[in-house]
């Protein structure tokens, strides 16, 4: 059986245990006069965990290990002795055999490859056949080893909150070990790149040309400088001049001003912005906004300005994060206290004067940290600066200039047939990493100053 039907027959046979087993319990809770210290459906969820885990994870090894037994035993039929020395054309040869077995294919370019199909077929066939019946013994035993626990004093619910716990703990070990395994792959691969260009090059050099490296000195064309401004450039100049004024006003009208019922429209219409893929907004700079931005250079005398600039990408960035900021506010405003707003007007302030000398300045921590939130966010966006943003590295503030950004750099170097063991590839890991130290230390300086603003009105 494939594995598609096994997992069917797996889940088939926990339903049925967890209804047989319930019922079984249901009778329990009738005959017993002593109080059942677990409910049925307790006892059923018992029993289906015992009889469908233990096969799932078996199926689940099975299915990583049973490729290479499948080939382990057709490389001891007769046939296999006119494959090639190990290499690249036997394993090319190996999965047309393979995928024709499956059937996969309907030709081959070798035809060792069709005398050995046949061959595949019998070992993946005997492997299936295995592994079906390892997969009954295990959920038959499982569920009546199980079954024949299930007696009216036993605490099934116990043993259940035991196993949601277990994997409660395992969903976070995961996203914890792939943290550090990310974390980690970079700190690697950053640190074969730091043994080759000095890190001082790297990170105070101004020229930056990975597509000539002079190998007696690789650090003289990395410098990275050009590119940390054009990211801080793009991403908390010109996107965050955009962002902050447009998402703090929406939030304070919407918060302050706008009727109930306005509030109930305009908000989940502005959060749809936050919900449009970045591959959208990629689009709509590249076709609409940087054409629209050179055009309006050329008009006001600047012929030189490029299709691809700053100023472009940073436009749509901050319409991209408008929605981020406004909520962040909306939240913090919404979070002052409504005594300090009433005293501000008891006084005799106007609405305007409680907004900017009270409303603000009280909600101005968690502000401020959702605008540090917001520029993390923008300085590791990639879609838009791709598409829309130049692949020139240049130190300039121009914003009708070309420049580009670390993540359009990642991208150019990761992408193409460079070899990884080259100083121009593993730039991009430094890169990377340099980024992931950024945005990491934002992120704690933001979460610190939203923090500290909860626990002052808590």
């Amino acid at each position: 059986m494939s594995g598609v039907i096994l997992l069917i027959l797996i889940l088939g046979l926990g339903i049925i245990a967890w209804a047989s087993t319930r019922m079984r319990a249901l009778g329990f809770r009738r005959r017993s006069s002593t109080r059942v210290s677990s409910l049925p459906h307790h006892h059923g969820w018992y029993v289906a965990l015992w009889t469908a885990v233990p096969p799932m994870i078996f199926l689940a090894i099975w299915s990583a290990t049973s490729p290479a037994l499948v080939t382990d035993m057709v490389l001891h039929v007769p046939a296999a002795v006119q494959l090639p020395a190990p290499g690249f054309e036997r394993a090319a040869i190996l999965s047309e055999a393979r995928a024709l077995a499956a059937g996969r294919a309907h030709g081959a370019f070798h035809a060792l490859s069709r005398t050995l199909a046949p061959a595949y077929d019998r070992a993946q066939t005997r492997i299936d056949w295995i592994a079906t019946a390892i997969v009954l013994l295990l959920a038959l035993a499982g569920g009546a080893y199980a079954y024949l626990r299930v007696k009216p004093g036993f605490s099934a619910r116990t043993r259940i909150e035991r196993v949601v716990l277990g994997l409660l703990l395992a969903a976070s070990l995961i996203a914890i070990l792939t943290t550090a395994g990310i974390v980690a792959s970079l700190l690697y691969e950053a640190g074969r790149f730091f043994s080759v260009v000095p890190i001082t090059d790297f990170l105070f050099g101004t020229h930056w040309s990975p597509q000539v490296i002079d190998p007696r000195d690789p650090g003289a064309s990395l410098g990275a400088v050009p590119l940390f401004w054009g990211t801080f450039f793009i991403g908390a100049v010109i996107a965050m001049a955009v962002a902050i004024p447009f998402g703090l006003m929406s939030a304070i009208y919407l918060t302050q001003y706008a009727a109930p019922r306005v509030r109930r429209i305009m908000k989940p219409v502005l959060e749809v912005l936050a919900g449009i893929p970045t591959v959208v907004y990629g689009y709509f700079a590249a076709l609409t906004v940087a054409p629209a931005v050179r055009q309006f250079a050329v008009a006001i005398g600047i012929d030189w300005a490029s299709s691809e600039s700053a100023l472009a990408a940073g436009l749509v960035m901050g319409v991209m994060i408008i929605p981020f900021v406004s909520s962040m506010a909306d939240d913090s405003l919404a979070a002052v206290p409504s005594s300090m707003r009433d005293g501000s007007l008891a006084m005799g302030a106007t609405p305007s004067e409680t907004i900017t000398r009270v409303m603000l300045p009280a909600a101005l921590p968690g502000v401020v940290g959702g605008v540090l939130l917001a520029v993390s966010r923008a300085i590791g966006e990639t879609m838009i600066v791709v598409m829309a943003a130049s692949g020139v590295a240049t130190l300039t503030a121009n914003p009708f200039a070309s420049t580009t950004t670390v993540t359009r750099q990642i991208v150019d170097l990761l992408t193409g047939e460079a070899e990884f063991d080259s100083p121009k590839t593993l730039a991009a890991f430094a890169l990377g990493l340099t980024l992931f130290v950024i945005t990491l230390l934002l992120n704690i300086v933001a979460l610190s100053v939203v923090k500290r603003y909860r626990e002052s009105y808590e």
